[in-house]
């Protein structure tokens, strides 16, 4: 039997730290379904975000090496997200869940 500190520490609980917290699958699923994402893009395809939560959220993803923030010169300077070779590793994961939701809808 596993110890409870192991359990804590363990593969699921060290993915779920990244991709737990609300609204992040889904900013996950936007980015492997478009190459690159600016933050309005966040804004629109996921309406109800709130911009300092999809700002958190892009940068725990970010900080954890799943999403890089790439800058692009404009007037004024803009940024757009893609994801890591470690970001697009999530995929089958994101992929299982969509399976999931469409085998048992509500």
């Amino acid at each position: 039997m596993m110890a409870k500190h192991e359990i804590a520490e363990g593969p699921v609980a060290r993915t779920l730290a990244v991709i737990g917290p609300s609204w992040t699958c889904l900013i996950l699923r936007e980015l492997l379904l478009n190459r690159a994402r600016r933050f309005q893009d966040f804004q629109v395809s996921l309406g109800g975000i709130a911009p300092r939560t999809l700002a958190d959220r892009l940068r725990g993803l970010e900080k954890n090496g799943v999403v890089e923030r790439r800058f692009y010169w404009m007037s004024p300077p803009r940024a757009e997200y893609v994801l890591t070779a470690k970001g697009r590793d999530l995929g089958p994961i994101l992929a299982a869940m969509r399976n999931w939701g469409r085998k048992y809808p509500r």
